[in-house]
């Protein structure tokens, strides 16, 4: 929960898979919450910020993350604003089984040190009763397909899946990947509250 009374959610990856990767990870989730609570901006702001905060106060030469505010009052209506840095895009599933990935807001992975302005932020609603999914490319990469096919896949599983209570989604989103998986895997669900 953020000052302003919004939820953020942060999901990233960093370069590497060995215990430096994974203090260089926390030391981003802590400058990264640190940044989100500091101020109420955009979240492509607040990346701008971590991105050139990263190399004075971390080991982690490039990262990739996906930065959101879920804003809304009880009742609704709910809404995500959110940047990527390089990440894959969010994934949004409504309770009728439409799935659809927010690919607006992207912008080039942490660590770069290119500028080209300021990075991107986006906003969309979210429907009452759909589910907000963020995820690491353990999720949608496999040795031997290509990015396009796990993302289709995951797509086509999270419409299929969209009725199940939350904690059963996300266990059978889990055990419908592929063998043969050689990276992280982390999701992070959220559900809007329905109208009822």
């Amino acid at each position: 929960m953020l000052r302003d009374g919004a939820t953020a959610l942060v999901v990233g990856d960093v370069v590497g898979h060995d215990l430096t990767a994974a203090a260089g990870m926390g030391q981003l989730h802590g400058m990264v919450r640190s940044l989100a609570w500091d101020r109420t901006e955009p979240p492509g702001a607040i990346v701008d910020r971590l991105d050139e905060a990263m190399p004075a106060i971390t080991t982690v030469s490039m990262a990739t993350l996906v930065l959101a505010r879920v804003e809304g009052r009880a009742g609704g209506p709910w809404r995500l604003n959110w940047t990527s840095a390089g990440h894959p895009p969010p994934l949004l599933t409504t309770p009728d089984g439409n799935a659809r990935y927010l690919e607006d807001g992207q912008g080039l992975l942490l660590g770069t040190e290119i500028r080209h302005g300021p990075r991107p932020s986006a906003c969309a609603p979210l429907p009452p009763g759909a589910t907000l999914l963020l995820y690491t490319d353990g999720m949608v990469e496999t040795p031997g397909t290509d990015l396009n096919t796990g993302l289709g896949r995951l797509r086509r599983d999270a419409g299929a899946l969209a009725g199940e209570p939350l904690d059963a989604f996300c266990d059978l989103l889990l055990t419908r990947l592929p063998p043969g998986g050689t990276d992280d895997v982390a999701l992070l669900a959220l559900r809007v509250p329905s109208d009822d």
